[in-house]
């Protein structure tokens, strides 16, 4: 007897039933001091809104340390107890989220050599058989981007210049505030077609 093949399904759209939850935005509370703001929109091939995407973050802390067993050094809970590392936000009907967390650390490499301040981001989103997985760093940390072993992987600097979140002049709580303090930056991720974000193969 032989059965038929089960259909392929998508992770999405039905993100909206069990995986978001009210705070998931909050990677901390929103007004903590020294907190970032990370926002912007998914957008198709055709550069439409996706407006049931889900976006992931995952970061070490401010002293680049996380508090999980796998982190390199050991694990190490966060100066700030309202850290919590991850955050989850759906997107809008104009395919917007926005992440509020703090300014992540410098991390190690599998190497050893110190990798730029950055957030791991995961997307899940209608017409994906998996999610896809992307950095976001911030355009501010010039120097240590210039440095770090992932970016410089990336040949051409348009493809490298998508994992790079801009300071955000929409933002009030932006460009003119202190580095690091109350700051917002702008990260939009593209699916796929002209200025397709750069995913990895995890």
């Amino acid at each position: 007897m032989s059965l038929p093949i089960t259909p392929s399904q998508t992770v999405g759209p039905y993100l909206a039933i069990g995986l978001p939850w009210p705070d998931g935005p909050y990677v901390v509370p929103e007004g903590t001091s020294g907190a970032i703001t990370i926002s912007g929109r998914v957008l198709d091939g055709a550069g439409e809104p996706v407006p049931d995407a889900l976006v992931e973050t995952w970061q070490a802390d401010p002293d680049g340390r996380f508090d999980h067993p796998d982190d390199p050094r050991g694990p190490a809970a966060p100066a700030n107890p309202e850290f919590r590392g991850f955050g989850r936000c759906p997107t809008d009907d104009d395919g917007q989220y926005r992440i509020v967390t703090l300014r992540p650390g410098a991390v190690p490499g599998p190497d050893g050599r110190p990798q730029a301040p950055h957030l791991d981001v995961s997307v899940f989103a209608r017409g994906l058989l998996d999610r896809v997985v992307t950095r976001i760093y911030l355009a501010d940390e010039a120097a240590a981007n210039a440095a770090d072993p992932v970016l410089g992987s990336i040949p051409d600097p348009d493809r490298r210049a998508t994992l790079i979140a801009a300071a955000d002049p929409a933002d009030p709580a932006g460009p003119a505030e202190p580095v690091g303090e109350g700051m917002a930056f702008r990260f939009d991720i593209r699916l796929q077609g002209s200025g397709e974000t750069v995913f990895f193969d995890v």
